[in-house]
């Protein structure tokens, strides 16, 4: 059996093939147009998602199955009648809508969405978004009238336009605030709440089955890219280290309520039939994103200038970035944060920008993971993957940083590679073929000190509430 991953991510559309001898190909990567219409504001053209989800299928060739990854949480609106998006797919990034949140926040809403879809009243989510493309977008309300208004993260759109089957998985369902964890269903009352008619919204499918066909190939695997990531990883506990950096923790059949200490439960995946599996979430909205930010800014040119630091380490020497570029997600949630660097003096050089900015990563993520381990057992190790997962420095940062081993995956595409061994799954494929060997396992070296942590606190809560 030989099966086609799409990878439809925040900044690209990539395709692997894997064969049931584990071989594990890329055979095309396709970059897509990031759209800033305001300030906060962060879009992608449907259509052009589209066509390179398409280029990436022709891509690969006679397949025999193929998976689908998208972006988590990012919307689409379209007319069911023509299948044309009405709008352009607003990204999971996007923070318009935090009046939209704060205002049901100030309404004590909370404690439902919390309850019901395990979530907080945040941008992030998608349903203020599905509500703001009903209010805002002058097609939406006469389709609505006539039955053709169509609403649904991005992967329900691909699904529509690509084989005529209108649905989305349970794992995309649960980012949005309005599938309940105990069901598996749309909740009446979130969608109230939200104002989101559920007869907009597709059907909500196990993460592997029938998803209908692409030509003559059956799609037998769909979710979302993070999930995606976490089932590639084989490992209990990963964070991926990608535009942000989102760390998962599986907790199997049971959903754990980590709302006292910011973490998210959601679905990591549902089988066929099988009980759906639960896990921990908690996100940074900034990682690699940060680091690119920085190089546009002309902070350093190749990456190998930031692989190592002659200094000490920033933090240490009172240098303190927080990667708040986007806002602060888990466990702090306050989009209103903003960006920023701390501790410069007239003999600061671009070099100790870039060692902070290293460092506020790790140590974001790191917070992201003290806080899963208030939840949830979480044991010596935490596998990670992504490109930041190639500078040495900010790996070995990081393991000192979270206090754990630090299992370097081989490959920087197991959202793919995760996407793929589900294909094959959905397919009847009775098991998928062996995990590549991690490249490295990581130990703490020195440990971040109590006192250094708290610089760092410190340093994220002048950053609250800027915006």
């Amino acid at each position: 059996m030989k099966v086609v991953a799409i990878d439809q991510g925040t900044t690209s559309t990539k395709a692997f093939t894997l064969d049931e001898q584990g071989k594990f190909e890329s055979v095309g990567s396709f970059n897509h147009q990031q759209i800033y219409a305001r300030a906060g504001w962060v879009e992608h053209d449907p259509e052009e998602l589209l066509r390179n989800v398409r280029r990436g299928v022709k891509a690969a060739g006679p397949v025999d199955a193929i998976g689908i990854d998208n972006q988590g949480e990012t919307v689409v609106a379209w007319d069911s009648k023509t299948g044309k998006a009405i709008y352009n797919a607003i990204v999971w990034q996007d923070d318009r809508t935090r009046p939209i949140t704060e205002k049901l926040k100030a309404e004590g809403a909370e404690e439902l969405t919390l309850e019901n879809a395990g979530l907080p009243l945040d941008p992030y989510f998608s349903a203020s978004k599905l509500r703001w493309l009903i209010d805002h977008v002058d097609a939406a309300k006469p389709l609505l009238k006539q039955g053709r208004l169509r609403l649904g993260t991005s992967d329900a759109f691909f699904h529509d336009r690509l084989t005529g089957t209108f649905a989305t998985d349970v794992t995309n369902a649960s980012r949005t605030s309005l599938m309940s964890l105990k069901t598996c269903e749309w909740d009446p009352e979130l969608c109230k709440l939200f104002g989101v008619p559920p007869e907009c919204l597709p059907e909500i499918k196990s993460t592997t089955g029938d998803y209908g066909t692409i030509g003559k190939c059956p799609v037998t695997a769909s979710l979302v890219d993070q999930q995606a990531a976490l089932f590639g990883h084989g490992h209990p506990a990963k964070i991926t280290f990608g535009t942000g950096a989102f760390a998962l923790a599986v907790t199997g059949k049971i959903r754990v309520d980590g709302s006292k200490f910011g973490i998210l439960p959601t679905v990591a995946w549902k089988l066929g039939d099988a009980a759906p599996q639960f896990a921990v979430e908690g996100g940074v909205y900034n990682a690699a994103s940060a680091v690119n930010w920085a190089r546009s800014l002309g902070l350093f040119k190749e990456y190998s200038e930031i692989e190592k630091f002659e200094n000490p380490s920033a933090l240490a020497r009172g240098i303190v970035f927080v990667p708040a570029l986007s806002g602060l997600g888990c466990p702090h949630w306050d989009r209103a944060a903003s960006g920023l660097w701390i501790g410069m003096g007239l003999d600061t050089t671009a070099s100790d920008l870039m060692q902070a900015l290293l460092e506020g990563v790790a140590m974001r993520a790191a917070e992201v993971i003290a806080a899963m381990s208030e939840v949830t057992p979480l044991g010596p190790s935490i596998s990670i993957d992504g490109g930041l997962t190639k500078n040495p420095y900010f790996t070995q940062f990081l393991a000192s940083a979270v206090g754990k081993t630090i299992v370097v995956q081989s490959s920087s595409e197991l959202t793919a590679l995760g996407t793929a061994r589900l294909a094959m799954l959905g397919a009847g494929l009775k098991a998928s073929p062996p995990l590549p060997a991690p490249k490295a396992e990581i130990e703490p070296d020195a440990p971040i000190s109590q006192g250094l942590k708290t610089r760092f606190a410190n340093a994220i809560a002048r950053s609250k509430d800027w915006k």
